[in-house]
């Protein structure tokens, strides 16, 4: 199995649209997408100085070759719309994981 986590910096000013539109455009995106077939949406729970939040999405694939295929084909777009919705008021960074 591979993770892919991709945890997001939102200012606080956005976090309640950020959240909808996760839930209702972003995440529905990415499972179309037929990559995925799992995704879990999560808060990270600490205070941040600043006052923003943090934001944690980890999606589900099977094979490496799948993620590369998501990285390819479909990663540019989705990553654009994102910045062209909250420019520097969300700011994501990607890791991925194999179970071991």
């Amino acid at each position: 199995m591979i993770l892919y986590n991709v945890t997001i910096n939102v200012s606080a000013a956005i976090e309640q649209d950020f959240i909808k539109w996760m839930k209702d455009v972003h995440i529905p995106e990415i499972m179309e997408t037929g990559i995925f077939y799992d995704y879990k949406f999560l808060r990270l729970l600490h205070d941040s100085d600043d006052g923003s939040v943090n934001y944690a999405t980890q999606y589900f694939t099977d094979t490496i070759e799948q993620m590369m295929n998501y990285e390819k084909s479909h990663a540019p777009a989705l990553r654009a719309k994102t910045q062209e919705r909250y420019q520097d008021k969300a700011i994501a960074f990607r890791t991925l994981l194999e179970t071991v």
